[in-house]
């Protein structure tokens, strides 16, 4: 009878052990899966961030590569801008003309692709100017009517974001030159201003005086 009530009294104060052991496994089973969850989460999340690291440098590296070839092919002068990026391009006008000339084509094609591929989403904005023949108010107009040229230009090639302003023949690159006399068709040209809106990697390829 003894050995009964001992057997019975054992069995009793080790229920709640061998409970105990069970919840302290399954509370171990638990914290292991969340381990594996959190580390597979992190895994992913590196390697997300590493395959965009490595697409941001893809897509640096090709910007610099374009930027290069209109320097290079097409004599762009290209300048960082707190918000953008200006481009001094080699397009210019015959005088009192407004008209894009065939020769200017083949650099306006591949400022089109460069900004259709890097800077989509941003505002273009083709400044126009004038060498200083004429009254000022005359060459306010004809620098409009340029930059509206050569915006409508831009837009046939599939671009959208694009403004046009005349600036007359202020900021003239030969000072004084006008009709035929030389540098005076510098002074008839557009620029180019690309609002980035916030874009880093478009800034930071550009050196100082490029």
């Amino acid at each position: 009878m003894r050995t009964k009530l001992t057997t019975v009294v054992f069995g009793a104060l080790a229920l709640p052990f061998l409970a105990g052991c069970a919840t302290k496994g399954f509370v171990r089973k638990e914290l292991a899966t969340q381990r594996t969850s959190i580390d597979s989460s992190f895994a992913m999340e590196r390697s997300e961030r590493m395959a965009g690291d490595s697409a941001l440098r893809g897509d640096i590296q090709m910007l610099r590569r374009d930027l290069d070839s209109l320097r290079t092919e097409f004599s762009v002068k290209i300048t960082a801008l707190e918000n953008g990026m200006q481009f001094a391009m080699p397009v210019n006008f015959a005088f009192d003309d407004a008209s894009v000339r065939s020769e200017d084509m083949a650099a306006l094609d591949k400022f089109a692709e460069v900004v259709q591929r890097h800077y989509a989403g941003s505002k273009i904005t083709v400044e126009g100017f004038a060498d200083p023949a004429g009254s000022t108010r005359y060459n306010l107009r004809l620098s409009k009517q340029r930059a509206e040229s050569v915006k409508s230009y831009l837009m046939e090639k599939g671009m959208t974001e694009v403004a046009a302003i005349g600036f007359g023949e202020s900021r003239q690159v030969v000072q004084g030159a006008e009709r035929d006399e030389p540098g005076a068709e510098k002074n008839r040209r557009v620029v180019f201003v690309v609002e980035s809106r916030g874009d880093a990697g478009v800034a930071i390829v550009e050196q100082p005086g490029n």
